[in-house]
């Protein structure tokens, strides 16, 4: 895998502060199917608080996700085909890595 160096900025960030609060709120889910626990709640409720957390944590995945493709895949590929890089077979390969990274995250995401 060629390492690129550079400034790039990471494309949540224009949003980092609603994700903290949403990872913030998550954050309160778990701490939340704890009590649930520690006070012998009855399963199904459990459970369906389970599947609401697991719901946030997806859905703030694919927001994610999307931000990536939309800012560093697309500033890869951006990048290979326009030719500005100095090297570029390095600029070709970092955008197939990106991706390759890409899909990666994807499938893991489906298989979870």
């Amino acid at each position: 895998m060629v390492s690129v160096v550079s400034e790039h900025q990471h494309g949540y960030l224009h949003r980092k502060d609603d994700h903290l609060e949403r990872l913030r709120r998550i954050e309160g889910q778990a701490r939340g199917l704890q009590r649930m626990v520690e006070e012998e709640q009855y399963c199904i409720d459990i459970l369906t608080q389970v599947s609401a957390m697991t719901s946030a944590l997806q859905s703030f995945s694919l927001q994610l996700l999307e931000e990536h493709m939309n800012h560093c895949v697309a500033d890869a590929l951006g990048a290979a085909r326009s030719g500005e890089a100095s090297d570029q077979a390095a600029s070709d390969q970092v955008a197939r890595d990106k991706v390759a990274e890409a899909v990666a995250a994807i499938t893991r995401l489906v298989r979870s």
